[in-house]
């Protein structure tokens, strides 16, 4: 037998598979232990809650890969980035929220289920960004500072994977205390998720990533509409309460 050879890069996948799976394991995890009254999606029946996961699954999928097929449009082959690995979480956690809004107006469900999703999402999303640290991407410009990681001899970049570990462990902090004194009841994944556009607009100024229009990236502009959206929601739902109940068929 010959001796298995793992390359620097192999191993690199390696452990960024290894974050995603850990990452997938802790969200249910963490989203069975809510106290019931925490997990308002519980109060569900079997079908709408596969309706709902399949709609956020396959919406944040899709989503997750816009933005790399736009950028391949007019090329010999771009439908072939529907295949390659690229994908981004920014759009991908759009896509899941927005297609999880559009089936429950479908199917008539009034019940906020955001609560059910927030601590475990941050959780969740804490220990994926390790895996984009390992595998070496999701980083950020050049940079002076003695914390600056260098990535396959990229030189001292902004470990911005690292920033948004920082960012999202924050949060989960956050979220639990929030869930443990029964606070921001029905409304803590659009608390956490207009935080997160805030995160995001603000340190996409130190990612290298190109101008859209008026001097903002695709990311800002997406960060930028998505957090205005989040908010209009809150507040029509305070100004006009859609209730804790959900029509069963």
């Amino acid at each position: 037998m010959h001796p298995v050879n793992i390359s620097e890069l192999d191993m690199n996948r390696l452990l960024y598979a290894v974050c995603m799976a850990m990452a997938l394991g802790a969200f249910l995890l963490v989203r069975s232990l809510l106290p019931k009254e925490s997990s308002p999606l519980s109060r569900l029946g079997l079908r709408e809650r596969f309706f709902l996961a399949t709609a956020a699954f396959f919406g944040g999928a899709i989503s997750a890969k816009i933005p790399f097929v736009l950028a391949s449009l007019g090329k010999s082959n771009g439908w072939l980035a529907w295949a390659a690995d690229g994908k981004t979480l920014t759009a991908g956690l759009v896509g899941a929220y927005l297609s999880v809004e559009m089936v429950k107006v479908f199917l008539g469900i009034r019940i906020k289920t955001g609560d059910s999703f927030a601590l475990p999402l941050a959780v969740a999303l804490a220990i994926g960004r390790m895996g984009c640290f390992f595998n070496g991407c999701c980083h950020g410009v050049a940079t002076n500072m003695p914390w600056g990681v260098d990535f396959k001899g990229s030189g001292p970049l902004h470990p911005t994977q690292l920033y948004e570990v920082l960012f999202h462990s924050s949060m989960a902090l956050v979220l639990w205390h929030l869930t443990a004194t029964k606070q921001l009841l029905t409304h803590r994944l659009q608390f956490y998720l207009i935080l997160y556009c805030i995160y995001r607009f603000i340190t996409e100024t130190i990612r290298p990533e190109p101008n859209f229009a008026l001097g903002l990236s695709i990311f800002q502009w997406t960060m930028l509409i998505f957090g205005i959206g989040l908010t209009i929601q809150w507040m029509i739902e305070l100004r006009y309460p859609t209730g804790q109940a959900t029509n069963r068929p």
